[in-house]
Formats: structure tokens, C-alpha cells, sequence
């Protein structure tokens, strides 16, 4: 069995370990969260509609339509 140590007198290195210890408990982050802004840019979902290859598949057959008519 360890010896009982004041938590003031822990180390750093051992204060870190057991801090981070109790951190882990939580079942839902403590964290305060914000929902998005709908107005406000967002990058992904930019990407999302730049990759987004049906565009540019039925733009080229609309134009390879019109050249056979």
C-alpha cells in the first residue's frame, strides 16, 4: 500500500498525472459548445460543393446533346 502524500506536496509530474485522471471521468465533455451560425462561412461545406462531380457530368452532356442536334 503507498504512502499517503497532501496533494500540495505531489510533484508536478504526479499532480499532472492524477488531474488528468479525473479529467477522463466525465461522460460528456464539460465544455461549453455553440451551434453553428448559419450565415457564417463555412469551408467544408464549400469543398462539399466544388467535389461535386454530378455538376459537371450533366453539364457536358447537355453540351454534347446539343452538338448532335
Amino acid at each position: 500500500m503507498e504512502k499517503f502524500i497532501p496533494y500540495e506536496k505531489l510533484s508536478k509530474k504526479k499532480k499532472r498525472a492524477l488531474d488528468a485522471g479525473r479529467r477522463t471521468v466525465w461522460t460528456i465533455s464539460p465544455v461549453t459548445r455553440k451551434s453553428e451560425t448559419p450565415k457564417a462561412y463555412n469551408r467544408k461545406k464549400a469543398q462539399k460543393w466544388t467535389n461535386d462531380s454530378s455538376f459537371c457530368a450533366s453539364f457536358f452532356v447537355s453540351i454534347a446533346r446539343r452538338k448532335d442536334l
